[in-house]
């Protein structure tokens, strides 16, 4: 069983610790007798830093816990002359610990703002590299919810308050009314207490007042399987985030020649030129695919009841291929058309009118078996695209010999 000695001060970063274990696989890593050094759990994620043996410096790169109550400290290099028994120094990476401390003690303040205020309860906590969340157990959840709790998160941590960290047993707490009662079936439970505001069984580093959490920032919500979960960042993350949200906001709104505030009403305004320009394109190409069949059409002589119309194309896309050998379908009930493109990506396209004989899509597969393509499709209509544009007039003429 590790000491963790973050347990009663989040805010040591340096601490003197004995090897009581050294490991070499899967990955070189240590167990000390006791450690600052926090584990991934509860939804925080590790510490990193390093440990010092005997003046040289190991880098510690992810933290564990095991099953019996041990932490490991993995390493980034492989260990040389470290030995149990060897005297150790730790260093915790304080930027890192300072952000988790404001995240995690966030979250309780955040969590507690949802149960005070409509009575929404937390289900998990999530801690990422970017950004946190929480998982509420509710079937709705508004706009005006998030605006609210965000706002009463805040000024509890305006407010200064401060956040104690006590030992009780299972029944001392259970009569104090804990937000959320732990699974875990341990008689002493490590209580986190933020002053007439929340009380909560938790092992993470927290810390001391809540005015060192800076402040909480909610980004995102979203409908998930057993809730709604809620994305914020607090603290440093909070005011770098919100410094890109404006930086982007600024450079979009120049783009617009706008105010951020303009933004949205200018993203409105252009997706709906946009949608119109779609459609007037998409009515231009059935148009001009119109009148490309109409053309290829009177320049074909029927043969035998069929016009066989074979071309290769440079800058189509399958789309246009698809476009024209529609049309030419439409237009006349003896059309059998062999359509490729080299450019931007070398495909086929084969078509007959409905009532001819063949059948397009095994056509399509051999020529693709033969050009090492992939493609398919019905009796009257196939696709396919290829690697390479180089015999594609050979192969369609072959075909249009068997027509």
């Amino acid at each position: 069983m590790t000491t963790r000695l973050y347990y009663n001060d989040s805010f040591l970063y340096d601490f003197e610790a004995e090897v009581t274990e050294v490991k070499d696989a899967p990955r070189p890593a240590l167990i000390l007798d006791q450690t600052a050094f926090y584990p991934a759990s509860g939804g925080q994620i590790f510490d990193t830093g390093t440990l010092t043996a005997d003046g040289k410096e190991l880098k510690v790169n992810e933290v564990a816990d095991t099953e019996d109550g041990r932490i490991v400290h993995y390493l980034e290099a492989p260990l040389k002359d470290v030995k149990p028994g060897v005297r150790i120094r730790g260093q915790i990476d304080s930027t890192r610990r300072r952000d988790h401390m404001q995240q995690h003690s966030g979250q309780h303040v955040l969590s507690a703002a949802f149960v005070r205020l409509f009575g929404l309860h937390t289900v998990s906590f999530h801690m990422a590299d970017g950004y946190c969340s929480i998982d509420l157990d509710t079937p709705t959840l508004s706009r005006e919810q998030i605006e609210k709790a965000e706002r009463m998160a805040n000024e509890i941590i305006l407010e200064n308050r401060p956040v104690e960290v006590r030992y009780l047993t299972r029944e001392e707490a259970g009569k104090l009314g804990l937000r959320k009662v732990p699974v875990a079936d341990r008689d002493e439970l490590r209580i986190i207490d933020i002053r007439e505001w929340d009380l909560s069984a938790c092992g993470g580093t927290h810390v001391n007042q809540t005015g060192q959490i800076g402040c909480v920032l909610l980004r995102k919500a979203e409908k998930v399987r057993q809730g709604w979960r809620v994305e914020f960042v607090a603290g440093q993350r909070a005011i770098t985030t919100a410094r890109r949200d404006y930086s982007t906001l600024a450079e979009t709104g120049a783009l617009f020649s706008s105010h951020i505030y303009e933004v949205p009403q200018q993203a409105r305004k252009s997706l709906e030129e946009i949608r119109t320009l779609r459609k007037q394109r998409e009515q231009s190409q059935e148009e001009l695919a119109a009148a490309q069949a109409a053309t290829l059409l009177a320049q074909t002589e029927e043969e035998n009841g069929k016009k066989i119309i074979v071309r290769v194309f440079a800058d189509r896309d399958l789309n246009d291929l698809k476009l024209l050998a529609q049309q030419l379908t439409r237009q006349s009930q003896a059309a059998i058309t062999l359509l490729a493109t080299t450019s931007p990506q070398p495909a086929l396209f084969f078509a007959q009118s409905k009532g001819q004989p063949h059948d397009m899509g095994a056509l399509l597969k051999e020529t693709m078996t033969k050009l090492g393509g992939r493609g398919g499709g019905s009796k009257d209509m196939a696709q396919g695209g290829v690697p390479s544009s180089q015999n594609l007039e050979a192969c369609l003429a072959e075909v249009r010999a068997r027509l």
